[in-house]
């Protein structure tokens, strides 16, 4: 299983949830950022049915895949 970690950091006039290189949308408080990676925490968790996935890369390349049910290990730091 693999491990992902959510750091909450100052961003862009506000804050975010970052993984990896990787920053959220812009929240106007440490707090609201904090909502939204737990949100995004549990999320993670759920199980798939043959989804399709979409992410970005930390060199700005697109990819799409198929999701699997091995979901990540999520932790929330900051």
């Amino acid at each position: 299983m693999s491990k992902l970690t959510y750091r909450i950091v100052p961003h862009d006039g506000g804050w975010a949830y970052r993984a990896g290189e990787t920053y959220s949308e812009t929240f106007p408080s440490h707090d609201a950022a904090l909502r939204a990676a737990r949100r995004a925490a549990f999320e993670q968790g759920l199980p798939l049915e043959h989804t399709r996935i979409e992410y970005e890369d930390s060199a700005g390349r697109w990819h799409r895949e198929n999701a699997d049910d091995d979901r990540p290990e999520v932790d929330i730091k900051g």
